[in-house]
This record gives C-alpha cells, structure tokens and sequence, in this order.
C-alpha cells in the first residue's frame, strides 16, 4: 500500500476574489508563507521520499519548505497544475457571477468547460494518471501539492462520485488530504486536515 499526500497551496492575496488559474505571478501572502511553514512542520517527518508540485508559483513556494524539511528536491509535474481557465483567468468572482456558462460551470462540472480553456473531466484524468502511477511504484510516501479543484477532481474520482460532486468536498489553503493506494483499489485516509500557522 502506497500514501499519498495532497496539499493544496497555501494563501496568497487574491485568494476568493479573483480566480487566479494559470495567471503568472501569483504568489504566496505573508499568512500563506506562515502556512507553508506550518505545513512543512507537520510534513517533515512523514518519512516522504518524493514531493512533487504544480508548476504554478504558490504551489512552488508551498512545496520548498516541505521539501527542505525534508532533506528533498521538488519535483515539477504538469499533472498536478491548476485548471486552465481559459478566458476567465484573471477575473473576479463578482463579475463572473451573472455569465450563464459560469453558472453552468458551477452546476454542472462533469460536463461544462470554461472559454477557450480544460474541463475539469480533463483536469481529473490528468491529476488521476499521476496518482494512479503511485499504486505500483518504490515510494511508500509520496507528497503532492497541486490546487483545490484539481485535488477535489482526484478524490472523487478515488470514491467513484461525479465531478457534479465537487462542492460537496472542502479543500481548504494549506490543507493536506491523504489516499491509501494500490494496484486496483485505494481510499480516502483524511481530507482537509489544517494545521495553526
């Protein structure tokens, strides 16, 4: 049986207004950077021998003081990065709020995609080549720090729900969220976890 652990980034200033997506330079707060450092805390002495991260910043600046804790290298895999959201990335909630395609995005996540952008179906079966690589490999622990979608898009695909599941899951900022895995099979350990900065 193999674990894996999912973090989702920690906080960074746009967090709630403005939906971020692949958009450079979005970076960790001062509270975010708190986070990390609680999480790596938590983490450093999981026994982990891999950590892989999202591409995007936050999650990078997530990733290296877990790594540092424990005495590793991130690792950068694509499968793990956030959502592209097409023409919604860089803007705000509010204005989004009364476009009928980001109501049928919100009500209907196994079949609705963003303007020019990935659905979540494609997110999820991207997330799930990683995870599902980790029943069978050498690593007993393994950490992956990705974003909240994308780490949702696994777990219900891990409990055989639909994506129109999504809401019904909370992946909190600087959370971590535990699978058991193998060859086959797997289950959810432990969703949501927090630690106090």
């Amino acid at each position: 049986m193999r674990r894996l652990i999912l973090v989702r980034h920690a906080s960074h200033d746009r967090l709630g207004r403005i939906l971020c997506g692949r958009m450079p330079g979005v970076s960790l707060s001062g509270q975010g950077r708190a986070e990390a450092g609680a999480v790596a805390r938590r983490l450093g002495g999981t026994g982990a021998t891999r950590i892989l991260s999202s591409p995007r910043e936050r999650a990078q600046e997530t990733a290296v003081p877990i790594a540092e804790a424990l005495g590793l290298q991130v690792e950068t895999a694509d499968g793990l990065d956030e959502i592209d959201f097409g023409a919604w990335t860089g803007r705000s909630f509010s204005e989004l709020a009364g476009e009928p395609a980001w109501v049928a995005w919100n009500e209907a996540r196994s079949t609705a995609r963003p303007p020019g952008g990935e659905s979540m179906a494609e997110a999820q079966r991207r997330i799930w080549d990683l995870v599902e690589g980790f029943a069978e490999a050498d690593e007993v622990i393994a950490i992956l720090v990705s974003h909240g979608d994308v780490i949702r898009a696994a777990i219900l695909r891990l409990l055989g729900l639909s994506l129109d599941a999504y809401d019904g899951l909370v992946v909190d900022p600087a959370s971590c969220s535990e699978v058991a895995l193998w060859p086959g099979g797997g289950r959810l350990v432990s969703l949501n976890e927090r630690v106090a900065p």
